[in-house]
């Protein structure tokens, strides 16, 4: 159901092995890959049983964690910022299930400023119905915003400079 042809694989700009959401060497964790068409940003993957919550349904907080992530590498790789979560909105359609094929997209909905965007996502099972959806806001800020404020260590400023040619 799921068809990546003719997107791009994106990497991880400071090059984190360990996060929960999206790091390869993290055991325990989802180990989520990113592709983008130029206006969104997916990941196709499959949570592994020890993330259930009641039964074989996916833990609502893992379905966050999964919309959030998605979010946020679409608002890096499509607004070319740096981000920081403010908040984000969850909406539960229909029950998501560990050990079964998922797709998660993210997009723009709105930029509000120069320092604040609007994401959404949409988390699909392979059926393509519509489990989740979140909307979150995300504080947006260039690199000398981040330096400035000392919200972003230094290396991965440099990291991201680097990554997008900035």
């Amino acid at each position: 159901m799921f068809d990546k042809s003719g997107m791009q694989k994106l990497r991880n700009f400071d090059g984190s092995r360990d996060c929960f959401a999206c790091g390869p060497e993290n055991e325990h964790g989802l180990q989520m890959d990113f592709y983008t068409d130029g206006e969104s940003v997916h990941s196709w993957l499959m949570v592994d049983r020890q993330h259930c919550g009641w039964r074989k349904l996916l833990h609502g907080g893992i379905v966050s964690t999964i919309l959030d992530e998605s979010m946020s590498w679409s608002a890096h790789h499509l607004l070319q910022k740096l981000i920081l979560t403010k908040s984000i909105q969850v909406e539960f359609h229909r029950p998501t299930y560990v050990e079964m094929p998922l797709h998660v997209f993210g997009r723009i909905a709105a930029i509000n400023s120069e320092r604040e965007a609007i994401m959404e996502a949409v988390l699909e099972n392979d059926a393509g119905e519509q489990c989740a959806t979140g909307r979150g806001v995300f504080a947006t800020m260039t690199p000398k915003i981040a330096r400035r404020m000392k919200v972003i260590e230094e290396g991965v400023i440099l990291a991201f400079e680097e990554h997008f040619d900035l």
